[in-house]
């Protein structure tokens, strides 16, 4: 699979990952669109697959017409141009998508922040309280500022 590296230049290792897994799934092949086209092109599946739903309805309504198989023709020979800007659309969306997000992510050899193991008690009905925490979950009373 060769990708255009402008799209994962700005990536970490493991985002890439992830966006190569994403591409994975929703880019199109080629040769599957110019197959299609060329010998399904009077019923419009080359529309279908390429997720052009209105279109591929128009052909199959026409298809009794002759007008669709000969523009299925036509278009086998653009697919492979369609094809290749169609992934490169959906290579954009997955990268601006991964990189929207705010998942921390660490290396392996970098343990994530440690959290503290010790909850803080309540002064008044002694139950657990998180640490940092204004008030108490349980009963509502605020937390002194420990210093």
């Amino acid at each position: 699979m060769i990708v255009n590296p402008m799209y994962t230049a700005s990536l970490t290792e493991q985002q890439r990952t992830w966006f190569f897994a994403e591409y994975e799934a929703a880019k199109k092949d080629e040769v599957v669109g110019v197959l299609l086209a060329l010998f399904l092109g009077s019923f419009g599946i080359h529309k279908f697959y390429m997720g052009e739903t209105g279109w591929g309805v128009l052909y199959i309504l026409l298809s009794w017409t002759g007008i669709p198989a000969f523009l299925g023709f036509i278009e086998c020979f653009l697919m492979p141009g369609r094809v290749r800007a169609y992934n490169a659309v959906q290579a954009q969306i997955i990268t601006n998508g991964i990189l929207a997000t705010n998942i921390p992510v660490y290396a392996a050899s970098t343990p994530p922040p440690p959290a503290n193991l010790t909850p803080a008690m309540c002064p008044s009905c002694g139950g657990a309280v998180q640490s940092g925490a204004a008030f108490c979950a349980k009963c509502g009373s605020g937390m002194a500022a420990t210093a």
